[in-house]
């Protein structure tokens, strides 16, 4: 009884790990975007920003991968170093630049919004590519597709339409942190708001398709998660410096000292980038990508109350309305996909107990057609047994 308890612990607490390792990283992403706001309304060029940011997860991550993964790592071929070259461009050259191109013009709460939309896209693109199938009479289809519907016009409603201002009985008691610039200032209600929309929009376009990437390339560094990611993050670090050489002319631009620019780079590339990469392709691999998008919403939530907190943030009635269809959209996908799975569990159990029951037969079959050879079988049987 003891031991079988013991077993059941250890079983719920192995369901949980997925749980607490996405709830974690929603965290971790949030206090990212409330840290790069600042750094960047402190004149930090985000091109320098994304070069640190994954130098420093290359730093933090390959010493594990050659270590834990030397005898496991599977050879490099040249499809392989495409796609990896390819997931660095998506990633920290695409995505992540675009993404605090974004963010200047806007706040964390409405940038962490329109990343909501990363389910939604993930599934165009797996349609456009035939990775998903979609039959329009099924309930399920349904849902994602009307799903996807929702969630395209709430982040078109969020960037075209910002309305009244919400107060929280808490924002009259904070302060801005020294040397930040309250978005507001920032020509919020013109072409920087529209801007800074479109750009996140494409940015997370970029990162969705990283997702799927990240899956197809997993089928062969499904082994070695620590080597994709170490991979990942040295060849993007070499390519953002060659984005930021072109983009960047001031020798300047590169300086960083003991402040918040080394905090934003540090912590976005050992917890945003080097863990994060890590954790999402260990749970991509057991749960599937969809899993791990459905918490994205969590970290819109976690970033409104900390921009509120601490960085004083407008939240927006047009935002809220519009972060609400995005959720809406979002798990409406998200069902769809669910209930996709469920079919799909559910055929191969039926398939497999099909062809249990078929083998019974042949088996009755051969035992009948040869009764001499049981019969020597019964008797070395008991010959053993005395």
């Amino acid at each position: 009884m003891e031991g079988n308890g013991c077993c059941g612990c250890e079983s719920a607490v192995n369901r949980c790990k997925a749980y607490i390792a996405m709830i974690s990283l929603q965290f971790g992403y949030a206090g990212m975007t409330i840290i790069t706001k600042v750094s960047l309304n402190r004149g930090m060029s985000h091109y320098v920003l994304v070069v640190y940011r994954h130098a420093f997860a290359t730093a933090a991550v390959a010493p594990f991968a050659l270590v834990l993964e030397r005898k496991v790592r599977p050879n490099i071929t040249f499809s392989t170093a495409t796609q990896i070259f390819i997931l660095g461009l998506l990633g920290p050259v695409i995505d992540q630049n675009l993404f605090y191109a974004g963010l200047k013009f806007t706040t964390p709460t409405y940038s962490c919004a329109i990343s909501n939309m990363i389910a939604a896209m993930t599934f165009l693109m797996a349609v456009i590519c035939r990775m998903e199938k979609v039959d329009i009479r099924k309930v399920r289809c349904q849902a994602k597709v009307i799903g996807t519907i929702v969630t395209v016009t709430g982040a078109m409603l969020m960037t075209l339409y910002k309305g009244q201002v919400i107060n929280f009985f808490w924002s009259h008691y904070m302060h801005h942190p020294r040397d930040y610039t309250p978005t507001t200032a920032i020509d919020s209600g013109g072409k920087h708001w529209f801007k800074g929309s479109i750009l996140l929009i494409i940015s997370t376009f970029a990162w969705a398709s990283f997702f799927i990437l990240q899956t197809v390339t997993l089928r062969t560094y499904h082994s070695a998660p620590l080597s994709l990611t170490s991979l990942v993050c040295f060849v993007g670090t070499l390519q953002s410096i060659a984005v930021t050489l072109v983009m960047e002319h001031k020798p300047s631009v590169w300086s960083i000292g003991w402040d918040m620019n080394l905090l934003a780079a540090a912590y976005a590339g050992i917890v945003s980038t080097g863990i994060a990469y890590y954790v999402q392709g260990v749970v991509m691999q057991k749960r599937g990508p969809v899993f791990v998008t459905a918490f994205s919403p969590l970290m819109m939530i976690i970033a409104a109350v900390m921009g509120s907190f601490i960085l004083a943030e407008n939240i927006y009635l047009g935002g809220v309305i519009g972060a609400v269809l995005i959720v809406v959209g979002l798990y409406s996908v998200l069902w769809g996909k669910y209930k996709e799975d469920t079919e799909k569990e559910e055929a191969e159990a039926i398939k497999g107990c099909t062809e249990e029951n078929g083998r019974l037969p042949q088996v009755k079959e051969d035992i009948e057609a040869n009764p001499i050879e049981m019969q020597k079988v019964e008797g070395r049987s008991c010959s053993n047994s005395h």
